[in-house]
């Protein structure tokens, strides 16, 4: 146990977040079991760590950071292990990657039921279905999601300044005067390129060449978080990553199931299954018409964000993609996504019509709201799209 404190003070004193997460204030943390899902590199670890840094003292023994790739966890469970923490006067028990351990869930579900003052935050893969694959949690666990770096958050990393989140009502009725309040100690569009291609993933912060360490991620996201959680046997692997290539090239359009299966030689079944999985990794976004969703094919396959795009097939890539492919990123958190109708390119919350433009839309349509790139201050229904880059 000694070690593991030793090992937690060492990380919380290091611990740098270049920006306060905004779900950090999202979170009720009087819950006593709480999950946090994202991607993989989006900051989780950093994300628990810094909560231990904000809320107890570095060398406090009540919080506890703990990593399942531990080899320790081979030997002892985490019911086990919370047991003796609790009994020493633990009262958060912060787990990293939880689902390293087969039976995870049930541990977790002891600890809640036997250790009624400690408080569990753990970390788990977006591929994770935590109520529906573990019924054992329902009612129990509140799950949140963790994102990669907004285009706010990047902003305010690159200018040192403090620029809030607005809502999408906010921004559809307020944009011309949230722009006027940005400007003057900002110009947005200065770094809206560098967002697109590299500002997603936390980890550009690091002096490592980005699209090697992006790749490097992609990979654990299909070995691991796919493989692993999934059940999937490994000799599978190659076809789940040439599909997803297929899927990069010829995005964004309605996927051709059944020349996929030809392609990878596996049934259409099957790579409807695939495709599920690598959305739910957070490497693609299936678009819906209204009112349809999975098992049904999707009318559109993109890229879960554009960063994705720089680095799987930079040769093809298409400015009206990479913006669509931004806006449709931005939208998911809080918002319903459709395939657009006639004219327009997306459908929000059924009932708001989007057109993604590159440059200026000569005839326009009072019901359609125009996300324009290449201009710093929009009008009316015209707003800036690096706008929707605020919504968290």
């Amino acid at each position: 146990m000694e070690s593991f404190f030793r090992t937690h003070a060492y990380l919380v004193e290091h611990t740098h977040a270049p920006v306060r997460r905004a779900l950090m204030d999202e979170i009720d943390w009087n819950d006593r079991l709480i999950g946090i899902k994202g991607t993989r590199g989006v900051g989780k670890t950093t994300f628990l760590l810094q909560y231990a840094k904000e809320h107890f003292h570095v060398e406090d023994r009540k919080c506890l950071y703990i990593n399942l790739n531990n080899f320790y966890f081979q030997g002892k469970g985490i019911a086990e292990f919370a047991t003796e923490f609790y009994e020493g006067g633990g009262k958060v028990l912060l787990i990293d990657q939880v689902f390293k351990q087969p039976d995870w869930s049930t541990d977790l579900r002891k600890c809640y039921d036997t250790l009624p003052g400690l408080k569990i935050v753990f970390t788990g893969s977006s591929v994770m279905r935590l109520k529906t694959e573990n019924p054992e949690l329902n009612g129990l666990v509140k799950s949140y999601n963790l994102r990669g770096f907004s285009f706010r958050e990047f902003l305010n990393l690159q200018t040192g300044n403090d620029f809030p989140s607005y809502t999408l009502d906010e921004i559809l009725n307020r944009h011309e005067q949230i722009v006027r309040s940005i400007l003057p100690k900002a110009s947005p569009l200065k770094f809206f390129q560098d967002y697109l291609h590299h500002g997603f993933y936390p980890f550009f912060l690091e002096k490592r060449n980005f699209s090697e360490n992006l790749l490097k991620t992609m990979n654990m996201m299909l070995e691991v978080d796919i493989l692993l959680i999934k059940q999937i046997e490994l000799k599978y692997l190659a076809k789940i990553k040439k599909l997803l290539y297929l899927l990069a090239i010829d995005s964004p359009v309605a996927p051709n199931v059944s020349q996929l299966a030809e392609d990878i030689h596996t049934s259409r079944a099957t790579v409807m299954n695939y495709i599920k999985y690598l959305a739910d990794a957070r490497l693609i976004n299936m678009i819906y018409p209204k009112g349809e969703t999975f098992p049904k094919k999707p009318a559109r396959i993109m890229m879960h964000n554009s960063n994705l795009m720089y680095v799987i097939y930079p040769c093809r890539l298409e400015e009206q993609d990479i913006l669509e492919t931004f806006f449709q990123n931005t939208m998911w958190k809080d918002h319903k996504l459709n395939k657009g109708e006639k004219g327009t390119s997306f459908l929000v919350d059924e009932n708001l019509k989007f057109k993604i433009c590159p440059n200026e839309e000569r005839r326009r349509n009072a019901e359609t709201i125009y996300a324009r790139h290449k201009i710093e201050i929009g009008h009316g229904n015209e707003i800036p799209i690096w706008l929707f880059g605020f919504l968290y």
